[in-house]
């Protein structure tokens, strides 16, 4: 009898285990298939329904914000592309690489090109950290060099 329970024990922990690998799966591509939707949107520049991916507020770290965490809502999201779209009117991101971690995280590498007041073209390359909760982006780490040079 004891085998028995031990055997059946087992046989529930694999199907756990099995069952839980497949929820990160089908998460980790739900999650893929998101990203790849925000940066349709990004390059087509539809900016209103990019916002509606976020929560009413969400956590942005970007070094166009400071050094810090800031809560930003929709409408400043929208708000700040509006006008940097506005700046670089070919703005255009062009993503190389997504990684997922765990249920809840996927990183971007991608490069974001267009051309500035100027005439100047340029090339940034970019990496963020989206975390997505509940079908809506909750945090949006975003990492580039803001260095600029002075002459």
């Amino acid at each position: 009898m004891k085998i028995i329970n031990i055997l059946f024990f087992a046989a529930v922990f694999c199907l756990m285990t099995i069952a839980c690998n497949n929820c990160d799966a089908k998460d980790n591509s739900t999650n893929e298939q998101f990203v790849k939707k925000y940066f349709q949107l990004f390059n087509q520049h539809q900016w209103k329904a990019l916002s509606e991916l976020y929560a009413e507020q969400a956590e942005f770290r970007d070094p166009s914000l400071g050094t810090g965490i800031v809560q930003q809502s929709r409408t400043q999201f929208e708000q700040k592309y509006t006008e940097l779209n506005e700046m670089f009117p070919d703005l255009k991101d062009n993503v190389k690489n997504i990684y997922t971690s765990g249920a809840k995280n996927v990183i971007v590498e991608f490069v974001s090109t267009g051309t500035a007041p100027d005439k100047t073209r340029f090339e940034l390359p970019i990496c963020t950290i989206f975390t997505i909760e509940n079908g809506k982006i909750t945090k949006d780490f975003t990492y580039y060099d803001n260095f600029e040079t002075t002459e």
